[in-house]
């Protein structure tokens, strides 16, 4: 593992364990203050809804602008953002949370394309799937260890603790950034108007076949990880009859199995094709969720979705780093970047019309048969990648460039 890729990957794990002891300490903290659920739900609409709006933008920034020194900036402004969070101490202070939710929603994209497009350029292309599963672990090892200090630190000195710690981990991740060594500006920096280039980002999504088929996957995925987000703290509950305990127990089981994943995939990824692993990998995936939220209609305990959730790991860690790989092979480095921005804002919008429909359609059939289409969906979703996706990937050729710009 090269230094530069190193650089990235500690920067990474230091702000996104920032990242979600904040996301786990706010969600904790804004019912205290307000008792509200419906204050809670505004919080996420807070957190989604401005990434989805600037994801495209984000992508084109990324490809006209030094991806190292945007990521940069962008942790040092998200660092500067964190501090109106020292003001709230009281539910009539609560507003001052979804202006910074929705600041950090507004700069996080622009680091996660130039992300996306940055670490290709720091590795080999034989290396693609190892640093891909790698950085996959590395999420995977932050949200283990950020939920648990998010829940600490909200209860020894609430909002304003998480917003100085998070800041911290924002400006140690931009320092450890700023030491990479990689300065080559992208093709292509400057060459046409902002919304030219954001249309140049679909039509290449749209003209390449393997990237089709990566849109559609994530267009159907995203509607299914949607509804896990939404129903599954009721299927604990409401279902398997675990308390906030159990919960908490799923969840931290399901980030230990994401890593026993991921150190596997580390170590033998490489030796299988990206595709076979991203179509394959759903699959698996997508059968093992869909025992997970069917079981109980022979046994509603507890245990056997402990066992399950650890189980998804593996197929889940197979899956993420296939599919960016194959992602990355499809884009050349000239306009990954937008390409990358046009796909998370049709996954936002993907995760937020599923989110809707989840919740309202939980209420009229129950949550069962809702949750399981997560698993149907995922299974479908990787034999269309295994039927459809080319055996040989072509980035997207540059004259699709130039019918627009």
């Amino acid at each position: 593992m090269g230094r530069d890729l190193r650089l990235l990957l500690t920067a990474n794990l230091i702000s996104l364990i920032g990242d979600w002891m904040l996301r786990t300490g706010v969600a904790y903290q804004i019912y205290v203050l307000t008792g509200s659920t419906v204050a809670s739900a505004a919080a996420v609409l807070a957190s989604l809804v401005p990434s989805i709006a600037l994801g495209s933008l984000a992508g084109v920034c990324a490809d006209r602008w030094d991806r190292r020194r945007t990521m940069v900036g962008v942790n040092v402004l998200m660092a500067a953002a964190l501090l109106p969070l020292l003001a709230v101490g009281n539910a009539g202070k609560a507003w001052i949370i979804y202006l910074v939710l929705a600041a950090q929603s507004c700069l996080s994209p622009f680091f996660s394309s130039a992300e996306a497009a940055l670490l290709p350029t720091l590795v080999p292309q034989d290396r693609l799937v190892t640093a891909n599963a790698l950085n996959a672990q590395v999420r995977d090892i932050a949200r283990l260890a950020g939920a648990a200090l998010g829940g600490v630190a909200a209860a020894a000195r609430g909002i304003a603790l998480l917003g100085a710690l998070d800041a911290v981990t924002f400006l140690l991740s931009a320092g450890l950034l700023l030491a990479i060594r990689v300065r080559r500006r992208p093709e292509h920096a400057s060459r046409a108007h902002p919304v030219r280039e954001w249309m140049q980002g679909l039509t290449i999504a749209l003209g390449n076949h393997a990237l089709r088929v990566f849109l559609a996957f994530g267009l159907v995925t995203g509607i299914g990880e949607a509804v896990i987000g939404t129903l599954m703290a009721p299927f604990v509950r409401d279902v398997l009859g675990g308390n906030a305990q159990a919960f908490g127990l799923f969840m931290a089981v399901q980030a230990i199995g994401g890593l026993g994943g991921g150190l596997i995939v580390t170590l033998v990824g490489h030796r299988f094709a990206p595709r076979a692993m991203f179509g394959w990998g759903a699959v698996a995936f997508g059968g093992l969720d869909l025992v997970l939220f069917t079981y109980p209609l022979l046994t509603p305990t507890l245990w056997p979705a402990v066992g399950l959730i650890l189980l998804v790991g593996l197929p889940a860690a197979f899956l993420a780093a296939g599919s960016m790989t194959v992602f990355q092979q499809a884009t050349e480095d000239g306009h990954r970047g937008r390409v990358w921005g046009a796909i998370v804002t049709v996954d936002g919008i993907a995760i937020l019309v599923g989110s809707v429909a989840a919740g309202t359609l939980a209420g009229w059939w129950g949550i069962l048969p809702v949750i399981a289409t997560q698993g149907v969906v995922y299974a479908l979703a990787g034999a269309m990648v295994l039927l459809c996706l080319p055996r040989r990937l072509t980035p997207a050729p540059g004259r699709l460039l130039s019918k627009i710009g």
